[in-house]
């Protein structure tokens, strides 16, 4: 072994050497007149690792001014000057001993160079070069407002990669790869051992996600795949045969499909080897599995910009396993995965244990109350004390309760809150155990769950709508609430006295690491759109109104985004699909740990509730009252076409806290659309919402609900 001072004098040597690299066939000759041979390398390093820990596990001396850069040097030898007989992969940035992450990822340092396996070639063929291309020249200039991922040495080439008809394979930064597999194994294949994509995991105890390959139309059809799905159903639930000749060769292949088959979002997998994870998720997007009212215009793209577009939101969100609603649901349990490892005291063995704060990993009933009409709880039970019913408003004014004064105003303004759902699942205290039933139990506002209590003596202004229910009418006797609104009729000065509950012991705000990186990743995609928070009101909305034509790459990434909060708290509690189910049947969502009705209810309540003390401050601050609202929509009557026409304002020109307040951040409200104040009334004499319609569509598809 090299004494420190040795090795310190070997690299000064190859540093010196660095400028003036010979051709590859002369370095086995430059590492010996160096000193430093292969096994010598690799010894260095492990010495100068083993070092660099020993000062960080608290050595009190000074740690060697040059260790760190020399174990960094010592990395990249590594990897530009393999052992014998190993080919070099020169595609690949050189990797480094402490690589940096993204923030939210907190486990332990990628394996060393040296200790990576290095693609398998079968035996008498030479490892093929995998070459590198420029970008593509339909990538746009504004791709450099986006963050570049951080590195990661094992995965060079980004999350993801998009292949077109002709091998090409169009990743993140422009990269494209050759990609030379003519069917699905060989592509799976392909992307596990030579791509080089994948990306880290989110949460020291969670799983590194697994590749996404996008395939186009042609793409599809060169690896035997049909160019579209047709049948009688949507076509994003359709599958291929079992039968079908692709399918044949994923399973003859050792490969295997999950229950969804081969549809537009197809995961190919065998099982982990060790820590080894060996999966690949396939998108077609012939077969519609871009949405276009979550990915709008994505799949009429180029492929290089489509690959932006995934990588920009794999980057800041999650890769996609699916839809956004299946996204918004991963990226839950990828960042609260549900177990840990843990010591056995007994064998002293590192076992899988429970992770706090996280939904563990077996499925769990909820309350009666917190069911649908059709679960198991309440057919097997003959449950008939009715359900929660705590869902977005969907309230229309009487036009009977319209004022003179109303009614001489010109025109009718939407205010859209920026991810209603988002605001209000920061901080969100939800139920993390399965509920216990209490009778005549004394309220809690500090307490998750499900309460039988009468509010129906609680009377408000009728040009208002009632908190207690999604139609704003006023309750008719006792019912089922969540917390939240029973905390907010207590809030109001109401006396509450519940009739029973089902309550949950341990709690915890299971939502907040979700909220914080969907949070950023919506506020950072709308600063790259021109729309900052430094910005007044006035140049706020002007910003919001030339946004997605600033660059509609990333317009549909914000789209995505906004959807993927939606679709995710939806998928909270996902129905029965299928003409052939019967009630009281389990369905394939129910073996989820995620499927949660209550913590789909709290988010809901606690988002009406914000709604409601909005418009109750509006009124007392303005005297005006809201026309309609829809989920996170409300439309007011204007002097003016503007919402600051009628927003209230102090004397300094700041806005008022506790009414709509215009800003890009969740909670803060952006112009939904306006019209003329004749338009919605005609709507509401019909009966009809003007805050769907305010916009020119339906504005609830339109925000990918």
């Amino acid at each position: 072994m090299a004494s420190e001072e040795e090795l310190f004098a070997n690299i000064d040597a190859l540093l010196a050497e660095e400028p003036q690299l010979p051709p590859p066939a002369e370095r086995a000759r430059l590492r010996e007149a160096a000193g430093i041979t292969q096994a010598r390398l690799a010894q260095a390093l492990k010495s100068t690792t083993q070092t660099v820990k020993n000062w960080e596990n608290g050595r009190s001396e000074p740690k060697p001014p040059r260790l760190e850069a020399y174990q960094r040097l010592l990395n990249g030898w590594a990897a530009k000057y393999p052992a014998h007989g190993t080919p070099a992969v020169a595609a690949a940035p050189a990797p480094v001993a402490q690589p940096e992450v993204p923030e939210t990822f907190t486990g332990p340092a990628a394996p060393e160079p040296e200790e990576a396996p290095a693609p398998q070639t079968p035996a008498g063929q030479a490892a093929p070069e995998r070459p590198v291309r420029p970008a593509a020249t339909s990538r746009r200039p504004a791709a450099k407002k986006a963050a570049a991922p951080a590195l990661d040495p094992r995965f060079p080439h980004g999350p993801l990669a998009v292949l077109d008809g002709d091998g090409s394979a169009y990743g993140v930064d422009g990269i494209v790869l050759d990609c030379p597999a003519t069917t699905i194994p060989e592509l799976v294949e392909w992307t596990l051992r030579e791509s080089g994509l994948g990306a880290p995991k989110l949460n020291r105890y969670g799983k590194d996600s697994d590749p996404l390959i996008v395939l186009t139309a042609s793409a599809a059809v060169k690896l035997g795949l049909p160019e579209r799905l047709e049948g009688h159903e949507q076509r994003r639930s359709l599958r291929v045969p079992e039968d079908h000749p692709v399918v044949k060769q994923v399973l003859k292949a050792k490969w295997q499909l999950t229950q969804r088959g081969f549809g537009p979002w197809a995961r190919i997998y065998r099982k982990a080897q060790g820590r080894e994870r060996q999966c690949v998720q396939l998108a077609i997007l012939s077969w519609d599995a871009l949405d276009e009212r979550s990915w709008p215009g994505v799949a009429e793209m180029e492929p290089a910009d489509i690959a932006r577009v995934l990588g920009v939101y794999a980057q800041r969100v999650i890769t996609p396993r699916g839809s956004t609603a299946v996204s918004g649901l991963e990226l839950m349990t990828a960042l609260r995965p549900p177990t840990k490892p843990e010591r056995d005291e007994e064998t002293g063995n590192w076992v899988s244990g429970y992770n706090p704060g996280s939904l563990g990993t077996e499925p769990m009933d909820p309350a009666p109350p917190e069911a649908t009409p059709e679960h198991p709880v309440v057919v097997n039970s003959g449950w008939t004390g009715g359900f929660l019913n705590e869902e977005a408003y969907q309230w229309v004014r009487s036009v009977d309760l319209l004022s003179d004064e109303e009614c001489l105003l010109p025109f009718a303004v939407g205010l859209d809150l920026n991810t209603a759902f988002l605001a209000a699942a920061a901080r969100l205290v939800v139920g993390l155990s399965a509920p216990d039933h209490f009778v005549g139990p004394k309220f809690n506002p500090k307490i998750p769950g499900s309460w039988l209590v009468d509010l129906s003596h609680i009377e408000l202004d009728p040009r208002l709508p009632s908190p207690f229910t999604p139609d704003g009418t006023r309750p008719t006797g006792p019912a089922w609430y969540q917390t939240h609104t029973v905390a907010y009729a207590q809030e109001l000065g109401h006396d509450v006295h519940p009739i029973e509950a089902y309550l949950r012991r341990e709690t915890g705000a299971y939502l907040d690491p979700w909220h914080d990186r969907l949070k950023n990743a919506y506020v950072d995609t709308l600063a790259d759109l021109g729309v900052t928070k430094d910005l007044s009101d006035t140049e706020f909305l002007a910003a919001m109104e030339r946004h997605k034509q600033a660059d509609p790459a990333l317009a549909a990434v914000l789209s995505a985004i906004k959807a993927t909060v939606k679709g995710g708290v939806g998928k909270l509690r996902e129905r029965p699909q299928g003409r052939k189910y019967k009630d009281g049947e389990r369905w394939p969502a129910l073996e989820r740990p995620t499927w949660r009705p209550d913590i789909r209810a709290a988010v809901i309540s606690k988002a009406r509730v914000n709604m409601h003390r909005k418009l109750n401050n509006m009124a007392k601050m303005t005297g005006l009252f809201p026309l309609a609202v829809l989920s996170d929509c409300v439309v007011y009557p204007s002097p003016g076409d503007s919402p600051l026409s009628f927003l209230p304002y102090a004397a300094s020109g700041k806005p008022q806290p506790g009414g709509f307040r215009l800003g890009p951040t969740p909670g803060l409200a952006k112009v939904e659309g306006v019209q003329e104040l004749s338009w919605a009334v005609d709507l509401m004499e019909k009966n009809l919402n003007p805050a769907r319609h305010i916009k020119g569509g339906d504005a609830v598809l339109d925000e990918g609900e």
